[in-house]
């Protein structure tokens, strides 16, 4: 996360999130249904609202309000109209990084203290420079989503076929 505010200053924090890639950020099979992944990272984020819970740095913040960007599919979400008192919905018509690089800068002139949510370096380098911003991993250890990653008996049947693979082609003329 970057120098964005002090400590004392971090009470009341309106988190602004790149849901596709917070979505494409845990390799749980939301490719074959978007619009569902979608909505279960809504209904996620729907439980944080109002919550305090500590940022990336480690200090107590307040999340008053979730300003969730959808693109693409996403927007296809069955339930996407009845969001949550304080969990607003983003429909980008364009780039969702433009909607995000706009929303940012909207609140920010409001006066609001902004967290964005995304692993995009282009994307951050567009945002304003009151605004912090985080990796998906933050949020997604704030809603218990986690890598799947494969076991050690996988592990090991991966390494066994490549070093097959490896044997066979040694012996080839």
């Amino acid at each position: 996360m970057n120098d964005w505010a002090t400590p004392s200053e971090r009470r009341s924090i309106t988190l602004v999130i790149d849901i596709a890639n917070v979505l494409g950020s845990v390799p749980d099979g939301w490719w074959r249904d978007r619009a569902g992944a979608t909505e279960g990272l809504l209904a996620g984020l729907s439980g944080l609202v109002g919550s305090t819970v500590t940022d990336p740095d480690g200090h107590p913040i307040h999340l008053d309000c979730l300003v969730a960007v959808l693109e693409g599919r996403a927007k296809l979400a069955g339930h996407l109209d009845a969001a949550s008192e304080g969990l607003v919905l983003v429909r980008a018509v364009g780039s969702g990084d433009d909607a995000i690089a706009e929303q940012t800068a909207a609140l920010i002139r409001t006066g609001a203290q902004v967290l964005v949510v995304t692993a995009d370096r282009g994307l951050r380098a567009r945002l304003p420079v009151q605004a912090g911003h985080t990796g998906p991993g933050w949020l997604n250890r704030l809603l218990g989503r986690h890598e799947a990653r494969p076991s050690p008996e996988r592990k090991l049947q991966r390494l066994d076929r490549l070093d097959e693979k490896d044997q066979h082609e040694q012996q080839q003329p």
